[in-house]
């Protein structure tokens, strides 16, 4: 049995009133106390519980956090629950021992830590610790403490538990899954809100509550892969051009790494660039025919109250109306945007009505049924009025009576989707168009605005790519930036939550192997000794990494002859200082395969993009020289196609090889 050092019991059902509520916690001051490799730990004996079939698998030890989600009318915990599992995997004995987000992140050298902390919040509602598990047999559904299936007698193993906890982790459908390694690096794998299946929770509530929790948790940085998409769009690319950064930005992850040699630099550039793409480059040239994209920019312009003169303006315009056409939904809150002001009525009245009257007339004059193209009508009164009151006009036009009782009416062309109007008898509140409420006059319906926008996405943001096109778009490079990262800077909090003690930022220099793992913070009495911190050093990088399990802190570099029984303020001061500890592994640990995140294989990447390390994107190696290559840099869209053959940018041969 596994003991955590109180007994081990099974979740109780609480009554919601009991819980922390998710949308608050962690409340209060969110300052971190010490590193992640010590927060966590108490964090989960003063929080979590630890049911019984944990047991089974101390490597895969599954600690579980019930939570209410707001205000609750009911005593009883129904669905306006959440339950957070926190899985500690024992990374010896994982399955996967190392990490591809590190990888392609740019924490390959990390050596490979001792443990990882999985934070996930099922999609279905339910907990991966003490709830159900399907048959190896016959896939029926067990309960993970049943050790045989009812329905065709299978007896379960401790494989069969370890293959479904396994598949749990792996599973994309988690409303949330964060993984943080014990030395405070951490990767966001999964964030689902409502549109991902959640019934209480949006993509916001989840990230408030992510954010919060690697604050007081003292975790160091998190990456993210966005790959998300909205509105079946690439929602990075999206979301860039309105705010200047993705979606994750809205919680400060930044610019990690970008693929194909990308930097930061040319990242930012490419979102300038684009966003700011002046609307009049695209303005109808004369004597030639006003295409279906010409007519709907001219269109949202004259239906803003402000200029729309840039992609940006465009796109935040139009995705602040899908977000007002739909305020039950939890929508992208653009509030860093200015918000969309209608125009008020500043034009007499009486050239208002001399201009709806030449509207009036213009549509009495069509024959039929016929409808009438909003440019084709603001072109038949431009004489009437300024451009601005006739704008004006055509946006309030909609349900307008005129003298001999018929109705204007709007509607969206069903082909080309161009706004037109017609005069119809009675009453034209019945459209299939356009919405009339208070709050934005004559605004398209939320099924057209978001057909527009994925017109308009496919016109002018989504990048013309070939595979032999290597010269990057600024749309190309913005898609080609997936890798986002936050920085906490926990060390900067340690002294308010330690006001007397004395942290130090501790380097390791081993002196007979190269292991370059991050500095590790240590906090001390005020009247620690050398010997004291020695010990201290010794025991928090043997915690934390596998390689360094035996390993031994010698001595301070720089204070070499100094006796250990000798105060360390003395030597260095009592601030928030970086110290390096000598030292090195005692015997033979056979740990030598977890130097580094990346693994054992040793392999050369030079890209003629740039790109030196591996980034994630599809590669192949060259027969002749070894080297890895992008797939896309060499012209090679498809690898099922045998031999593949490339010029090699290294060696300059005939290239060849598998595919990574």
């Amino acid at each position: 049995m596994v003991v955590n050092g109180r007994p081990l019991k099974r979740m109780k059902r609480r009554v919601t009133a009991d819980l922390n509520d998710f949308l608050t916690f962690p409340s209060g001051d969110l300052t971190p106390s010490a590193p992640f490799r010590t927060s966590v730990r108490e964090f989960l004996l003063r929080h979590a519980l630890l049911p019984p079939p944990s047991s089974l698998l101390p490597h895969l030890l599954t600690w579980q956090i019930l939570f209410r989600v707001g205000e609750q009318t009911s005593n009883a915990v129904g669905d306006a629950s959440v339950c957070l599992d926190v899985v500690e995997e024992d990374v010896i004995r994982s399955r996967s021992v190392y990490c591809d987000q590190c990888r392609v992140v740019g924490w390959s050298g990390n050596p490979v830590c001792g443990k990882r902390y999985h934070f996930i919040i099922k999609g279905d509602g339910t907990s991966i610790g003490g709830y159900n598990k399907s048959c190896a047999g016959c896939g029926a559904s067990l309960h993970l403490s049943d050790s045989r299936c009812k329905t065709c007698n299978h007896v379960m193993t401790t494989e069969d538990i370890e293959d479904w906890m396994y598949n749990q982790l792996d599973d994309t459908n988690h409303l949330l899954h964060g993984v943080v390694h014990v030395n405070g690096y951490g990767h966001l794998l999964r964030v689902n809100g409502r549109e991902g299946g959640s019934r209480v929770l949006s993509g916001s509530h989840i990230m408030d509550f992510w954010d919060r929790l690697c604050k007081v948790l003292g975790v160091r940085q998190v990456s993210v892969m966005d790959v998300s998409k909205k509105y079946g769009l690439e929602f990075r690319l999206l979301h860039s051009i309105v705010k200047g950064h993705p979606w994750y930005g809205d919680w400060g992850y930044k610019f990690g790494a970008g693929s194909y040699g990308i930097t930061l630099e040319a990242y930012n550039t490419a979102i300038e660039t684009l966003a700011n793409t002046p609307l009049s480059t695209l303005s109808p040239q004369s004597r030639k025919p006003i295409t279906h994209l010409q007519d709907l920019i001219s269109f949202y312009q004259s239906l803003s109250g402000q200029e729309l003169l840039s992609f940006r303006d465009l796109f935040r315009y139009l995705t602040t109306l899908i977000h007002e056409a739909n305020k039950n939904r939890p929508m992208v809150d653009f509030s860093g945007s200015k918000k969309v002001k209608l125009s008020e009525c500043v034009w007499n009245m009486g050239d208002v009505a001399r201009v709806d009257e030449a509207m009036f007339r213009v549509l009495r004059a069509v024959s039929g049924s016929a409808w009438v193209s909003w440019r084709s009508l603001r072109g038949a009164v431009c004489r009437v009025g300024r451009p601005e009151l006739l704008d004006y006009c055509l946006k309030e036009l909609k349900g307008k009576q005129a003298a001999d009782g018929m109705v204007v009416n709007v509607r969206s062309n069903p082909d080309s989707g161009a706004i037109e109007y017609r005069l119809e008898p009675g009453s034209a509140n019945n459209t299939n168009y356009i919405r009339n409420d208070n709050s934005t006059p004559n605004c398209p319906s939320e099924d057209h605005l978001l057909r527009d926008l994925r017109f308009l996405y496919e016109s002018l943001l989504h990048p013309q790519y070939t595979p032999n096109h290597i010269k990057q778009t600024p749309a190309q490079k913005i898609l080609d930036c997936k890798q986002f990262v936050k920085n906490y800077h926990p060390e900067l909090q340690f002294p308010k939550s330690n006001p007397y003690s004395l942290i130090l930022q501790c380097t390791l220099e081993l002196t007979e192997e190269t292991i370059n793992p991050p500095s590790e913070h240590l906090i001390l009495s005020q009247n620690a000794t050398i010997h004291e911190f020695k010990t201290e050093a010794s025991k928090a990088f043997q915690d934390v990494y596998l390689v360094l399990r035996r390993f031994q802190a010698e001595e301070l570099v720089g204070y070499g002859g100094v006796d250990d029984s000798t105060q360390i303020k003395l030597l260095i001061g009592s601030g928030n200082e970086a110290v390096t500890v000598r030292g090195k592994c005692l015997g033979k640990n056979g740990l030598s395969r977890f130097r580094m995140e990346r693994g054992v294989e040793t392999w050369t990447l030079d890209c003629r993009c740039g790109a030196r390390d591996d980034d994630g994107e599809r590669m192949l190696a060259c027969d002749g020289c070894g080297v890895w290559q992008h797939t896309r840099c060499v012209g090679i869209s498809d690898l099922s196609v045998v031999p593949v053959k490339f010029v090699c940018c290294r060696c300059g041969g005939d290239g060849g090889g598998g595919g990574g």
